[in-house]
Protein backbone atom coordinates (compact mmCIF):
# COMPACT_ATOMS: atom_id res chain seq x y z
CA UNK A 1 0.00 0.00 0.00
CA UNK A 2 1.26 3.24 -0.76
CA UNK A 3 1.60 6.24 1.46
CA UNK A 4 -1.07 8.63 -0.26
CA UNK A 5 -3.33 5.40 -0.45
CA UNK A 6 -3.91 5.02 -3.79
CA UNK A 7 -3.79 1.19 -3.43
CA UNK A 8 -7.51 0.34 -2.07
CA UNK A 9 -8.13 -2.78 -0.29
CA UNK A 10 -10.11 -5.44 -1.79
CA UNK A 11 -13.71 -6.10 -1.80
CA UNK A 12 -14.93 -9.24 -0.29
CA UNK A 13 -16.53 -9.91 -3.61
CA UNK A 14 -13.12 -9.32 -5.29
CA UNK A 15 -11.53 -11.81 -2.49
CA UNK A 16 -13.88 -14.37 -2.96
CA UNK A 17 -13.52 -14.42 -6.84
CA UNK A 18 -9.74 -14.75 -6.71
CA UNK A 19 -10.28 -17.52 -4.19
CA UNK A 20 -13.04 -19.25 -6.80
CA UNK A 21 -10.31 -18.70 -9.35
CA UNK A 22 -7.54 -20.42 -7.55
CA UNK A 23 -9.63 -23.26 -6.30
CA UNK A 24 -10.73 -23.81 -9.90
CA UNK A 25 -7.18 -23.38 -11.29
CA UNK A 26 -6.03 -26.06 -8.57
CA UNK A 27 -9.17 -28.63 -9.77
CA UNK A 28 -8.58 -27.96 -13.29
CA UNK A 29 -5.08 -28.60 -13.05
CA UNK A 30 -5.95 -32.03 -10.94
CA UNK A 31 -8.85 -33.07 -13.33
CA UNK A 32 -6.30 -32.49 -16.33
CA UNK A 33 -3.84 -35.52 -14.59
CA UNK A 34 -7.19 -37.48 -13.71
CA UNK A 35 -7.94 -37.39 -17.57
CA UNK A 36 -4.46 -37.78 -18.75
CA UNK A 37 -4.24 -41.19 -17.05
CA UNK A 38 -7.81 -42.22 -19.00
CA UNK A 39 -6.53 -41.51 -22.44
CA UNK A 40 -8.92 -41.80 -25.40
CA UNK A 41 -9.30 -39.52 -27.89
CA UNK A 42 -12.75 -38.36 -26.54
CA UNK A 43 -11.10 -36.54 -23.63
CA UNK A 44 -8.80 -34.41 -25.89
CA UNK A 45 -12.20 -31.79 -25.93
CA UNK A 46 -12.35 -31.93 -22.34
CA UNK A 47 -8.61 -31.50 -21.97
CA UNK A 48 -8.52 -28.63 -24.07
CA UNK A 49 -11.02 -27.17 -22.28
CA UNK A 50 -9.25 -28.03 -19.10
CA UNK A 51 -5.91 -26.53 -20.54
CA UNK A 52 -7.94 -23.12 -21.55
CA UNK A 53 -10.13 -22.60 -18.37
CA UNK A 54 -6.77 -23.37 -15.87
CA UNK A 55 -4.49 -20.84 -17.41
CA UNK A 56 -7.56 -18.46 -17.34
CA UNK A 57 -8.55 -18.77 -14.12
CA UNK A 58 -4.76 -18.33 -13.03
CA UNK A 59 -4.51 -15.12 -14.93
CA UNK A 60 -7.63 -13.99 -13.81
CA UNK A 61 -6.83 -14.30 -10.45
CA UNK A 62 -3.07 -12.92 -11.16
CA UNK A 63 -4.98 -9.66 -12.88
CA UNK A 64 -7.26 -8.83 -9.69
CA UNK A 65 -5.20 -9.32 -7.17
CA UNK A 66 -2.87 -6.37 -9.12
CA UNK A 67 -6.05 -4.13 -10.19
CA UNK A 68 -5.37 -4.47 -14.30
CA UNK A 69 -6.77 -2.00 -15.96
CA UNK A 70 -8.03 -5.35 -18.11
CA UNK A 71 -9.12 -7.19 -15.10
CA UNK A 72 -12.70 -6.81 -15.36
CA UNK A 73 -12.62 -8.01 -19.44
CA UNK A 74 -10.54 -10.79 -18.00
CA UNK A 75 -13.19 -12.04 -15.65
CA UNK A 76 -15.59 -11.81 -18.43
CA UNK A 77 -13.79 -14.24 -20.49
CA UNK A 78 -12.37 -16.30 -17.44
CA UNK A 79 -16.42 -17.15 -17.27
CA UNK A 80 -16.78 -17.99 -20.73
CA UNK A 81 -13.82 -20.42 -20.32
CA UNK A 82 -14.81 -21.82 -17.34
CA UNK A 83 -18.42 -22.07 -18.75
CA UNK A 84 -16.88 -24.37 -21.61
CA UNK A 85 -14.94 -26.37 -19.01
CA UNK A 86 -18.53 -27.04 -16.64
CA UNK A 87 -20.06 -28.31 -19.98
CA UNK A 88 -16.90 -30.48 -21.18
CA UNK A 89 -16.66 -31.71 -17.61
CA UNK A 90 -20.03 -32.85 -17.81
CA UNK A 91 -20.00 -35.08 -20.56
CA UNK A 92 -18.45 -37.75 -17.80
CA UNK A 93 -21.18 -37.40 -15.48
CA UNK A 94 -20.14 -40.75 -13.97
CA UNK A 95 -16.95 -39.42 -13.70
CA UNK A 96 -16.79 -37.75 -9.25
CA UNK A 97 -13.72 -35.69 -10.37
CA UNK A 98 -15.60 -34.20 -14.06
CA UNK A 99 -18.57 -33.54 -11.67
CA UNK A 100 -16.04 -31.74 -8.94
CA UNK A 101 -14.74 -29.46 -11.89
CA UNK A 102 -17.80 -28.86 -13.46
CA UNK A 103 -19.32 -27.18 -10.16
CA UNK A 104 -16.00 -25.68 -9.40
CA UNK A 105 -15.96 -23.90 -12.63
CA UNK A 106 -19.52 -23.15 -12.46
CA UNK A 107 -18.63 -21.38 -9.09
CA UNK A 108 -15.98 -19.48 -10.55
CA UNK A 109 -18.02 -18.53 -13.26
CA UNK A 110 -20.71 -16.82 -11.75
CA UNK A 111 -18.40 -14.92 -9.38
CA UNK A 112 -16.27 -14.14 -12.26
CA UNK A 113 -19.77 -12.63 -13.92
CA UNK A 114 -20.28 -10.19 -11.41
CA UNK A 115 -16.77 -9.31 -11.14
CA UNK A 116 -16.85 -8.57 -14.90
CA UNK A 117 -20.01 -5.99 -14.31
CA UNK A 118 -18.37 -4.73 -11.00
CA UNK A 119 -15.69 -1.23 -10.55
CA UNK A 120 -12.19 -2.94 -10.11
Amino acid sequence: MTQSGSMTTMTQEMQDAVQACMECHGVCEETMSACMNMGGQAQMQIMRALMDCSETTRMCADMMMRRSPLAAEMCAMCATACDMCAEACMSMPDDPQMMRCADSCRRCAEMCRAMAGATM
